[in-house]
């Protein structure tokens, strides 16, 4: 099926609480998504399949409201994985921020996610600092 992809684009809050269930494994939460990215993020972008009835990925741009933006939140549903799915939302991702006048698009990955991220989508690799809250 044919993947249409969408900056700032419509989505269901259910649709993106499902699919961010089935990502990252975890109970389907309620989160208000919508108010969520409008609230903080430069924008998302939202992969539809087919007709645009279901939700295939998903990817959050947050920033800093000045030249700094970070992808989070990269979701693509488990059955469609592989095909590149999630390197064209981030791809839409990085065009967009670039066009925000963003000159730095962060993104934080799990070592299993090192060639998506370095590979499929672009990132170079840095070294970073983090603290755990919890």
């Amino acid at each position: 099926m044919p993947l249409t992809y969408a900056w700032r684009g419509d989505f269901d809050n259910d649709d993106v609480n499902a699919l961010r269930a089935e990502a990252f494994g975890h109970a389907v939460l309620s989160e208000d998504w919508s108010a969520q990215v409008r609230r903080h993020s430069l924008g998302w972008v939202c992969a539809h399949e087919g007709d645009g009835r279901r939700l295939a990925g998903f990817v959050n741009v947050a920033w800093d409201g000045g030249v700094h933006a970070f992808v989070l939140d990269t979701m693509v549903a488990v059955d469609l994985r592989g095909r590149g799915i999630g390197a064209g939302p981030v791809a839409h991702a990085v065009t967009h921020a670039r066009a925000a006048g963003c000159e730095w698009l962060h993104v934080d990955f799990e070592e299993r996610l090192r060639g998506f991220c370095l590979d499929a989508c672009g990132f170079a690799p840095t070294d970073v600092g983090l603290i755990a809250l919890r």
